[in-house]
């Protein structure tokens, strides 16, 4: 059972289920502690959040189908649909904008994002690369006003199944897109220092 979602754009949520990206970078939320995002949970449900025109422009051109297609399958209101599931397999915190920007390939945020991102409040993102799976059916629970606000980790009052939850890649796939973070984020530190 899982009973703990994580917040992300719905056209993020898109390009993990899709296998086009295995990162997730996080600021933090207003609501957490000091304004900064703790990685708390080793696995969790992708909960997609709708704010399409700051989606727009915060992604990059290639990715417009994948939101266009998060906004025609959005639930209705008042309702939460999961279809995937994330493990963790590593987390760092990029204090470096070069290393930051050096993942451009690995995900949908533009570097201009990335930029205002990096910088808002104090200097710095989490990067976690996440193994997603799909859940065997997608589940729909109600949604609940003690889910709002601008949190990350949302604490679900209803259990969703996981069990036979499949990886969207493979394990050679993974195993490649996460070798490819770690040399842009190799790279980048030698060229910085």
């Amino acid at each position: 059972m899982g009973a703990v979602a994580f917040k992300e754009w719905a056209v993020i949520c898109r390009a993990l289920a899709a296998g086009r990206q295995s990162v997730i970078l996080r600021k933090g939320g207003i609501a957490e502690t000091g304004g900064e995002f703790r990685p708390e949970h080793p696995r969790f449900l992708l909960l997609p959040t709708y704010f399409h025109e700051q989606q727009r422009a915060g992604i990059k051109p290639e990715y417009l189908p994948e939101l266009d297609a998060a906004e025609a399958d959005r639930p209705p209101p008042g309702t939460l649909r999961f279809t995937h599931v994330a493990d963790v397999t590593a987390v760092r915190k990029l204090t470096d904008l070069s290393a930051a920007l050096a993942i451009d390939p690995a995900h949908a945020w533009t570097p201009e994002t990335v930029r205002q991102r990096f910088h808002y409040r104090a200097p710095g993102l989490y990067l976690m690369t996440v193994r997603v799976s799909a859940l065997p059916a997608p589940v729909e629970v109600r949604d609940r006003t003690e889910y709002a606000g601008c949190k990350t980790w949302v604490e679900l009052a209803d259990d969703v199944p996981i069990a036979g939850a499949t990886p969207v890649l493979t394990d050679a796939v993974f195993d490649r897109y996460s070798g490819l973070v770690e040399t842009l984020l190799t790279a980048a530190t030698r060229s910085s220092s």
